[in-house]
């Protein structure tokens, strides 16, 4: 692996990342769907604002922008020692084009939902279903997305941790796979701000309740 691949692999996966989803999925409703609700391009704000099915597509499209290019990504380099670490590169490269597409002004989701397709096709297989049980558990129990979401963004430094840490490149490995939780907890700083003085937004809320909300996930 060179450098060259690294910045290929970042380029790429911010191109796809910048394909913002939610945004898109608001322009078919006429409306930009950063005006609405916490003004966030991610997958609740949609669900709050245009319902369960706008929402849903919105979270496919999320996936498949982060998922087609890692795992074109693991096709390619299948036979090399590196191929996790450009699949991080590549997947980092999407969560930075999902959260800062430069068309819309920088400003799009906050990188939960491609930070979960980075995990279900680069990350072991076991670690799918767990994150996925910790993911609803977490917000079956406390109603907040939000508390999932900052669980979710452990799940690659967990992988790395248990599955590569014989490799030779672990360090560099787990410096990248942190990033992915920095930029989550960065990008969600509000919602623990609103937690830690419980006045967080549940998932569920009356409609009078969604137009104050400030900040979602996506």
């Amino acid at each position: 692996m060179n450098g060259i691949e690294i910045v290929l692999c970042l380029i790429a996966g911010y191109l796809c990342g910048c394909i913002s989803s939610g945004y898109f999925v608001g322009r078919f409703y006429h409306t930009d769907i950063r005006t609405l609700g916490s003004g966030n391009a991610g997958t609740t704000n949609v669900l709050r604002n245009f319902g369960v099915v706008p929402a849903i597509i919105t979270f496919v499209l999320d996936l498949a922008k982060a998922v087609i290019p890692i795992l074109l990504i693991r096709f390619c380099f299948a036979t090399g020692t590196d191929w996790y670490l450009l699949c991080l590169y590549c997947g980092l490269g999407v969560v930075l084009g999902h959260n800062y597409p430069f068309y819309l002004g920088f400003k799009g989701g906050k990188g939960i939902a491609v930070t979960s397709a980075v995990v279900m096709s680069a990350a072991h297989p076991v670690m799918i279903p767990i994150g996925l049980a910790i993911f609803i558990a977490a917000v079956i129990l406390t109603k907040y997305v939000s508390v999932g979401s900052l669980f979710v963004a452990w799940y690659i430094p967990a992988n790395t941790l248990v599955f590569h840490h014989n490799d030779k490149a672990f360090v560099h490995m787990m410096v990248i796979s942190l990033l992915f939780t920095v930029f989550a907890y960065f990008q969600h700083r509000q919602n623990i701000v609103r937690l830690i003085h419980g006045n967080e937004n549940k998932l569920w809320q009356k409609k009078e309740e969604k137009e104050a909300a400030s900040d979602e996930q996506s």
